[in-house]
């Protein structure tokens, strides 16, 4: 008997907890199945154009019940895997959208979506061909299991503020809300048209001068899952978004293979892909250039794990900012291989503010590779994006953060190493190993900077890092309470 989804979850889930969950080492193969289930009835066109999910239920609010088996952190795909279905196909031009680039097709995607959510293992096709434009979209659930949106065509929003419905949310573009075992896939194209974003005078340095102007200043991310479960993304260019190219919120079990997402260097706030409050992730066979973080993970996330993704120019892997307005964060189980960063303003941070609370622990950095990266290795417990931010005595507890193969060359413009950890709750259990950082060009920067961060050095650090300090601070009993 062909095993189910179901039953493939439950035998991997017994599995990753003899593996202790943080980092999977076996490889299984993450192939959609077709399930069996009744038709659920799909929401009314009233419901898809409901307001943001920033002004839905709160996190809180409407998060469903965690399932008895968690899902496990999707294995990177060792094939070529299954994105074809059986089921039926509605393509949006036979619901009236005519892709010229310029027609208002929303509406077709929204009558087709409707069709779609209400048939088991369904295609929304994007055909090849074709430019589609839409306007703000939420795409809701409950659907049929199965689903898949597929693009291979052109999908973009109107182009720049000026033709943004007056109407529509300005903090997002594509939403799909409540989810679960859904694939957005395909051969095309996702196009943001953020340059008129990117050039509003109250973004970064845009306004004469090089300063920045007050202002609204909002601008919407392009693809947003929000409460969702079970998801597959891949094979999709995306590009040029005005504000973070992918956002995950309250996720869980979520697959992401084979993207490539890009916007210029200089362009403001383009985070590739932000998660937070996800867990179960997945990310692999990637290659993301933008303006900000590649890859961005934020407070409540855990097991996750990233590998062979090539990322740059960009500001690196970043795990945080956290903590801030005095809030706990809790990250955990984050895993970070087999990785090139290339011109990039940061490699692999960890970033709080001071004042918060909770604990990041249990990350692993292996094998990482790094051309020309300004800031390699970097713990900043001081973030600040101003000038204006006091010393507090509370902070997020970093401990058990290991540092693996990593090699390569550094902007010599700062030092490759620098931990700064809180005055009062310092850094614990920091290995190093293997790590081997030479200049791109000029001398070598023998000074790395240290802060209250204590851990181990197993092999020898080029440059070598001596201001890390041996063993465990004497504050350890005080320190453990600060854990999620």
């Amino acid at each position: 008997m062909k095993p189910t989804r179901r039953h493939l979850i439950i035998l991997m889930a017994v599995a990753l907890i003899y593996q202790n969950l943080g980092n999977v080492e076996g490889r299984t193969h993450f192939h959609k199945q077709k399930k069996k289930g009744s038709p659920v009835e799909a929401p009314s066109s009233q419901e898809a154009v409901s307001p943001s999910p920033v002004e839905a239920p709160s996190f809180q609010e409407a998060v469903s019940p965690s399932p008895v088996y968690p899902p496990p952190v999707p294995s990177d795909p060792s094939g070529p895997g299954d994105n074809s279905s059986s089921g039926c196909v509605f393509d949006v031009t036979s619901y009236g959208a005519v892709g010229d680039g310029s027609t208002d097709d929303t509406p077709a995607f929204r009558t087709a979506w409707k069709a779609a959510c209400a048939v088991e293992s369904a295609v929304l096709l994007v055909p090849s061909g074709y430019v589609f434009t839409i306007t703000s979209t939420i795409f809701s659930g409950p659907c049929n299991r199965g689903l898949v949106f597929q693009v291979d065509g052109v999908l973009m929003p109107p182009n720049g503020p000026d033709c943004w419905p007056k109407t529509d949310s300005n903090k997002q573009w594509i939403v799909f809300y409540r989810l679960d075992d859904m694939t957005f896939t395909g051969t095309g194209t996702i196009e943001g048209n953020g340059e008129k974003w990117w050039e509003l005078p109250c973004k970064p340095h845009r306004g004469p001068g090089g300063t920045t102007l007050p202002g609204p200043c909002d601008s919407p991310a392009l693809i947003r899952f929000f409460l969702s479960t079970n998801l597959v993304v891949s094979g999709l260019r995306i590009q040029n978004s005005p504000q973070f190219h992918m956002k995950f919120d309250g996720c869980q079990g979520v697959l992401i293979d084979k993207l490539s997402i890009s916007s210029p260097k200089l362009s403001p706030n383009t985070d590739g892909i932000h998660i937070e409050n996800t867990k179960y992730v997945g990310i692999y066979n990637s290659v993301i250039a933008n303006g900000d973080d590649c890859i961005s993970i934020g407070t409540g996330c855990s097991n996750v794990e990233i590998d062979s993704v090539t990322c740059g120019p960009s500001h690196g892997i970043s795990i945080g900012s956290l903590g801030v307005h005095n809030s706990q964060a809790c990250v955990s189980n984050i895993t970070v291989r087999n990785a090139m960063i290339r011109d990039s303003d940061n490699g692999l941070r960890i970033k709080t503010w001071q004042g918060g609370a909770g604990s990041v622990s249990g990350i692993t950095f292996d094998t990482i590779e790094m051309d020309n990266v300004r800031n390699c290795i970097i713990i900043d417990q001081y973030y600040c994006l101003t000038k204006a931010c006091r010393n507090e005595t509370s902070a997020v507890y970093l401990s058990g953060v290991s540092y693996n193969n990593i090699k390569g060359t550094y902007d010599v413009r700062s030092p490759p190493i620098h931990f700064a950890c809180s005055d009062t709750v310092p850094c614990t259990n920091i290995t190093m190993s293997e790590v081997e950082l030479l200049p791109f060009e000029g001398e070598l920067v023998d000074d790395p900077f240290c802060w209250n961060s204590y851990g181990t050095q197993e092999t020898l650090t080029i440059p070598p890092i001596d201001c890390l300090q041996d063993g465990e601070p004497e504050s350890m009993a005080e320190i453990s309470s600060y854990g999620c």
